[in-house]
């Protein structure tokens, strides 16, 4: 089991620039690196596959951010430039060491409205259709997608490890893997250590962030049992601390972070990491 942490955490957007966090990362005894990356054009792959080298860090995982205008359930305009977007990080995450793209790459975050059935319907079967086709793209570059449910008040769509399964299930993909996190978990399942469960080998991610978006471990969220159910599953992939702070203005807005929760960004990312490796089986 390796740990890493989202760059999310202390740059928004991620550029070439961002790589000087790197070297504090490794400091502080992280694994990987996952790289949120809103415009593959901020970067240039093959210098911050370098500067990861030159650090003694991978990048195991990609993270997408669908905001609005990149939504596989929305206008044309909208799902290609969604498709598009994906498939730009698919060919950039193996320059960067990288085999899995992670996210709810669904649909635009913060989309959330009551629909009739028969729109939930036509919704499902079209993004199912999108899936299909990012896939088998995914599939040529050895790249796997992961999807991540998101709560109630980000997206109306996939809220739960079941429907991340179903999907997975109509679009009936190999390259499709469901990415959970433990905040959007403790406010939609029924039990979380189940749906680690339910996801067994389809897993391909785990983001872990506190019940309140601060340190893991600091929380209300039963670790315990969330390790527990990663072991009996026997799983063999990695944990990302995923959190956010004020201090990056961007994305604390979009994550509705209006309050300093814990003291620091590295004290999320070091007690953090402590206690989950406390957990590590």
């Amino acid at each position: 089991m390796k740990f890493g942490i989202n760059t999310y955490l202390f740059s928004s957007p991620f550029t070439n620039e961002s790589t000087s966090f790197f070297p504090q990362f490794k400091n502080w005894g992280f694994d990987f690196v996952e790289i949120a990356l809103e415009d593959p054009a901020n970067i240039d792959p093959v210098l911050v596959r370098k500067a990861l080298n030159d650090s003694g860090l991978e990048c195991r995982s990609v993270c997408a951010a669908t905001g609005p205008g990149r939504d596989l359930r929305g206008t044309r305009k909208d799902q290609v430039t969604a498709i598009e977007y994906v498939e730009a990080l698919v060919r950039i995450a193996p320059v960067l060491g990288s085999k899995l793209v992670a996210g709810p790459i669904y649909s635009a975050v913060g989309r959330a409205e009551l629909v009739s059935d028969d729109e939930k319907r036509r919704q499902w079967e079209l993004v199912a259709g999108n899936l299909k086709v990012l896939a088998d793209f995914a599939a040529k570059h050895d790249v796997k997608l992961a999807i991540e449910p998101l709560n109630r008040y980000e997206t109306d769509f996939i809220n739960t490890c079941d429907q991340a399964l179903r999907m997975i299930e109509t679009v009936g993909s190999d390259a499709l893997q469901v990415h959970l996190d433990t905040f959007h978990m403790n406010l939609e399942e029924k039990d979380p250590a189940l749906a680690i469960q339910k996801a067994g080998n389809r897993l391909g991610l785990l983001h872990a962030s506190g019940s309140d978006r601060g340190t893991p471990g600091g929380d209300q969220i039963n670790w315990d049992r969330i390790f527990a159910a990663l072991d009996r599953i026997h799983y063999p992939g990695d944990i990302v601390i995923e959190s956010f702070t004020p201090d990056v203005k961007v994305i604390a807005k979009a994550a509705s972070i209006w309050r300093q929760v814990e003291p620091s960004r590295e004290a999320i990312a070091v007690e953090g990491l402590r206690f989950l490796r406390s957990l590590a089986f």
